[in-house]
């Protein structure tokens, strides 16, 4: 059985005992977090698709543990006018093991 859920402005199909990366959320490594936003829940012969939403559909993940991503580099340039900024950035994000999908 897997779920299409929304987190962080981003779409995830996600399935019991995957672990996946979301945005950063606001809970403590070990806790229960539930996301309320699930889109989509199939693979097995009931298939439920929402509109937006599936009424009384959740899927409950546990947090593993927060970190932040990659460096990437922001750089800007204006050619002729001397003009450069660089600029690092790395995008926090917490790692979550799903649990069980309530459909």
């Amino acid at each position: 059985m897997y779920a299409i859920i929304e987190t962080g402005g981003k779409q995830l199909k996600v399935e019991e005992g995957q672990t996946i990366y979301v945005e950063k959320l606001n809970a403590e490594a070990g806790e229960t977090v539930t996301f309320d936003k699930v889109l989509f829940v199939g693979g097995t012969d009931d298939v439920k698709i929402g509109s937006p939403l599936v009424d009384g559909a959740s899927v409950t993940a546990k947090v593993v543990e927060h970190g932040r991503g990659k460096k990437i580099i922001v750089f800007k340039l204006k050619k002729r006018k001397n003009y450069r900024r660089k600029q690092g950035h790395r995008q926090p994000f917490t790692k979550v093991t799903v649990e069980k999908i309530n459909a």
